[in-house]
């Protein structure tokens, strides 16, 4: 059984590895709710989804009804700018989930400056986060983000008790600031992309990792039990990464650097609208999701996409120095041939 810690001030005991909840999408529902409950059975007590996941809550919802309500940690999301619109996702997720309350439920990826004004401001989304902590449908405000300075800005409010952000080996911004600032606060800290969304294969060498920073619990998704028992067996052996292993993770940083987006979006904003980050996670979102979600979610900005004019100011704005446009075209080029691929056999 998996090692439980404390989860900073929410006091919550979790399992010190949480079940994400894109990849079971993918998955019928009996196999989805056979999955879930086998990693439960394994001592995972925390599962971390979104209103937006597809059919993700329903599954999980489904799963844990044999379950003890008060023995499941419970993590969801709403992108909601909104009160009103909030609320309404939050009451969707209780009715998916089947339960009267969620543990701690996320303001999702508020990743710029106007989501961040917009979540906060008046009749921004945080007061229905509040209304529903106050209400008991919450129990912890939480939020998830893609751009360390926003982040770092929403935890310096101290209006939050858990905070998701992409950390893995290449995904590292988090660690120089953002984990001791947590650390300090005594947040709850949510790793997400711990696999850098499907990008990275070496779950060894990505948990190995991880392990080195106590209290942070990443979230993989997974669609086979063995995936879950292979990460448990990788977290509970506490040995440091060897020589070796530290070589293999700069090989890959190496070959990832000049592509791999890290969704600060400090390129935005694009003159025709494109949302850059969305676009170069194309084969992320196609490891992860459905056909049918992906074109829901994402296929409008892959058609804006389309519309790039190359006029480089996102490359100048761009921290990591990448070829924006030519990775726009790489992904459209992907995503054309998946949507021809599946879109003919819906």
């Amino acid at each position: 059984m998996i090692k439980k810690i404390c989860f900073g001030k929410t006091g919550l005991i979790v399992s010190k590895i949480a079940l994400g909840g894109i990849p079971i999408t993918r998955l019928t529902m009996a196999n989805a709710v056979k999955m879930v409950r086998d990693v439960l059975d394994m001592g995972i007590n925390f599962i971390d989804t979104a209103n937006i996941y597809g059919d993700s809550e329903e599954k999980i919802g489904r799963a844990i009804k044999k379950y003890n309500r008060s023995s499941i940690i419970l993590s969801s999301k709403s992108t909601a700018p909104d009160k009103k619109t909030f609320l309404s996702h939050l009451n969707l997720s209780l009715k998916r989930l089947g339960t009267d309350y969620i543990d701690i439920y996320h303001l999702h990826a508020i990743s710029s400056e106007e989501k961040l004004e917009r979540v906060m401001g008046d009749d921004g989304a945080y007061y229905g986060l509040k209304e529903a902590v106050s209400d008991g449908r919450v129990r912890y405000f939480a939020f998830s983000s893609h751009n360390p300075r926003i982040a770092k800005k929403l935890m310096l409010t101290k209006k939050f008790q858990v905070v998701q952000l992409p950390f893995n080996f290449v995904d590292t911004e988090a660690q120089k600031e953002l984990i001791p600032l947590a650390r300090k606060m005594n947040l709850g800290f949510i790793a997400m992309k711990p696999m850098g969304g499907g990008m990275l294969e070496n779950a060894n060498l990505a948990f190995r990792f991880l392990s080195q920073f106590e209290g942070i619990v990443p979230d993989p998704g997974i669609e086979k039990t063995e995936e879950m028992a292979e990460i448990i067996g990788i977290a509970e052996d506490l040995r440091p990464l060897t020589y070796k292993e530290k070589e293999k993770i700069e090989k890959i940083k190496k070959e990832l650097g000049s592509s791999w987006c890290h969704h600060c979006d400090y390129c935005q904003p694009c003159k025709k609208g494109i949302t850059i980050s969305t676009v170069l996670s194309t084969k992320s979102n196609i490891k992860r999701q459905t056909f049918k979600d992906n074109i829901k979610i994402v296929g409008k900005t892959m058609e804006k996409a389309k519309k790039c004019i190359q006029c480089g100011k996102c490359v100048k704005r761009c921290p990591y120095g990448l070829d924006i446009p030519t990775l726009l075209k790489e992904n459209i080029v992907l995503w054309e041939a998946y949507k021809e691929k599946f879109g003919n056999n819906k």
